[in-house]
């Protein structure tokens, strides 16, 4: 950690392009709130983080005590200074330099960060050259140093040609802040406070600003839902990369939806169109194809293919395959090969659960659990009606519906109706009407 730098990391806007009624920094990147990654990566470089709120703020920092401690929260007075440099006016920074990031930007990571560490100019300026710059404004650079920004609609011929545009991430110099903050205006078309405007004045000063020229993908700001998806998408390519190279073996990893929660142990193998959210553990496991898995443990098991765990499961040496769905439940040495519910339960090791089986566990009003013990043998179509527990070494036959109650250790459980055979039934009926 680099313990002589203060990062501000703005987080204060509506982000009204995004057409939702929630702050922007809040809307999700594989599962965590794109703002959650400008901090995780601003906290790698420093003990120093300072978020700026405003929109929703009591929201935005519930979110992100989640996940972090000992954050430095200031709320912008955005009827009295709204803008970049009105966020920067309550700021009180611990370090002479000040690195300025957007918590819009989910893709910054430790080393874009350490780039501007490596400079001893008044004022680091991050920049990006464009094939096409068309809509962003222009930084003019003569002889290495940034001379002034231009916007679009301001620029000549000349200057709309420059290829090189602002990238919105700055490095400051403590004093220069203090110098220049207090020095802008908002006698602009938005009424706002820019802190590009200190740019400028800081130029006038003779001060030294320079360019750092940065991957577009890495400074890319989330704008709009489109670009929402575009950055989930390279988050989560990262994602499969890092744990791949950590041993995990992904067959088609383009297909396979990962969270950022999820973790792995030892060798697994997670075959195409799986989906793994939350937070999720995964150890020397298979997850076959098409199985979602929501904050649940798998260790020593194989699910799916087409399988679903809800919230809350834990499988351990077990066997879950076809079209059964498991939900706050655990099981030990368990095999449930398919078309099953299973919910609010604990299965014991070397129990069998057959298909069609269903755990009633809701009575409309509350749930209950269902306990089944070790070596139990549920034939197909049970329902199991909670609350209700099996011993060990049970028998259940199939079709049985076992109601609420305790069943002992040995026995057979059996309900039936009798067969009832009808002699001739057959062509009497296809024949009525016939006659």
């Amino acid at each position: 950690m680099v313990n002589s730098l203060t990062i501000v990391i703005l987080a204060a806007g509506k982000g009204s392009r995004m057409k939702s009624p929630k702050a922007k920094v809040l809307h999700e990147i594989c599962g965590r709130e794109m703002l959650y990654y400008s901090i995780k990566a601003a906290r790698a470089m420093s003990d120093d983080v300072i978020v700026v709120v405003a929109h929703q703020k009591d929201s935005v920092i519930s979110a992100m005590e989640r996940y972090f401690t000992g954050l430095t929260f200031v709320t912008q007075d955005t009827d009295n200074f709204p803008g970049t440099g009105g966020a920067m006016m309550g700021v009180q920074p611990k370090y002479q330099n000040v690195l300025v990031l957007n918590g819009d930007m989910p893709l910054i990571t430790p080393k874009s960060i350490e780039q501007f560490l490596h400079s001893d100019a008044d004022i680091v300026m991050s920049v990006i050259t464009l094939d096409n710059p068309s809509g962003y404004g222009r930084v003019v650079i003569e002889k290495g140093h940034v001379e002034r920004i231009v916007e679009e609609k301001d620029a000549d011929n000349g200057e709309k040609a420059i290829q090189t545009v602002n990238a919105g991430v700055y490095a400051f110099k403590h004093n220069v802040l203090k110098t220049y903050l207090p020095l802008l205006r908002n006698t602009n078309a938005q009424a706002e406070y820019y802190l590009t405007d200190v740019i400028a004045l800081a130029r006038r000063d003779q001060l030294l600003i320079a360019p750092l020229y940065v991957e577009e993908v890495e400074f890319k700001g989330v704008n709009s839902k489109y670009d929402l998806a575009q950055s989930e998408m390279i988050m989560m390519d990262r994602l499969r990369h890092t744990w791949m190279d950590a041993g995990v073996i992904m067959q088609l990893p383009e297909t396979i939806y990962l969270e950022e929660g999820v973790k792995f142990e030892g060798e697994c193998v997670i075959e195409n169109g799986v989906r793994l959210c939350g937070e999720s553990l995964i150890s020397n496991s298979h997850i076959k194809a098409h199985s979602v898995i929501e904050d649940s443990t798998v260790t020593n098991s194989d699910v799916g293919p087409l399988a679903h765990l809800r919230p809350l499961s834990v499988l351990e040496d077990t066997h879950v395959g076809n079209f059964v769905e498991v939900k706050k439940s655990t099981l030990t040495g368990v095999k449930a090969g398919h078309l099953s519910y299973l919910g609010d339960a604990t299965i014991g090791e070397g129990s069998n659960i057959g298909a069609g089986t269903i755990t009633c566990n809701y009575d409309g009003v509350k749930k209950y659990q269902t306990l089944i013990g070790k070596n139990v043998f549920v034939g197909s179509d049970t329902q199991l009606v909670a609350p209700v527990e099996i011993a060990d070494n049970v028998m259940i036959a199939a079709g049985t519906t076992v109601t609420a109650g305790k069943y002992e250790s040995g026995i057979l459980i059996l309900s039936r109706t009798p067969i009832r055979k009808v002699e001739g039934f057959f062509s009497k009926f296809f024949t009525k009407g016939k006659e």
